[in-house]
């Protein structure tokens, strides 16, 4: 896999955690602070739902929804077509709760991590990630934290300042044009840009209905 290309450096965050943090693999770390765009198309008539790329434009993951599928589902491939993960939401669950599986499938055994709403009803974006290693759930292992409508939002560690990646929207005219969504990913250093760009997913999936209870 070709390296993505070193970010400008910039201050650490109050609270910033240094790493590593690797949940999906070693290969989407890196020991810089990584800048990545996820755009995001509103009408996909191709099989390329999210696109994730790195400064100089070249992409480095997809998102690909699966079509006929009984409930909400998406597989996370990289720029050479290979699946990384598989993001699926859970039928009848509370707090709209989304599994997360290694590779392409959603065999029980692969199960890396779910992602739910810490509360029922909120204001404010409060998502818990919850690692198939803490069954019990007695503690979140990630939170994500942020506003909907100004479309930004920071990811922590457990219930912890500690700042792992933070997302803003991006407005251009030409992505309004077109339809698309374009959000600007800081990922700090030694941190898995693959886990990050799926949680940056997951969070417009759950966000496409704000008053969704299920």
């Amino acid at each position: 896999m070709a390296a993505i290309p070193m970010a400008m450096p910039v201050p650490a965050a109050a609270g910033s955690v240094c790493g590593p943090v690797v949940v999906v693999g070693q290969q989407f770390c890196a020991p810089y602070v990584v800048d990545l765009t996820v755009t995001k198309k509103a009408l996909s008539l191709s099989d390329s739902d999210f696109a994730v790329t790195d400064i100089n434009g070249n992409v480095v993951l997809k998102v690909k929804g699966v079509v006929f599928s009984l409930r909400d589902r998406a597989v996370l491939v990289d720029a050479a077509n290979n699946p990384v993960l598989t993001m699926q939401q859970k039928m009848f669950s509370m707090h709209r709760r989304w599994q997360v599986f290694r590779g392409e499938g959603t065999n029980p055994e692969n199960l890396l991590f779910s992602v739910k709403k810490s509360k029922l009803f909120q204001l404010k974006t409060e998502l818990d990630v919850i690692m198939a290693s803490n069954p019990n759930e007695d503690e979140c292992d990630f939170k994500i934290k942020g506003s909907y409508f100004e479309r930004s939002c920071t990811v922590c560690l457990g219930n912890s300042d500690s700042i792992i990646a933070q997302m803003n929207r991006k407005y251009t005219v030409k992505n309004v044009i077109l339809g698309k969504d374009t959000f600007g990913v800081t990922v700090y250093p030694n941190v898995d840009y693959a886990f990050i760009a799926s949680l940056i997913v997951i969070l417009d999936e759950i966000n496409k209905d704000r008053a969704g209870d299920d």
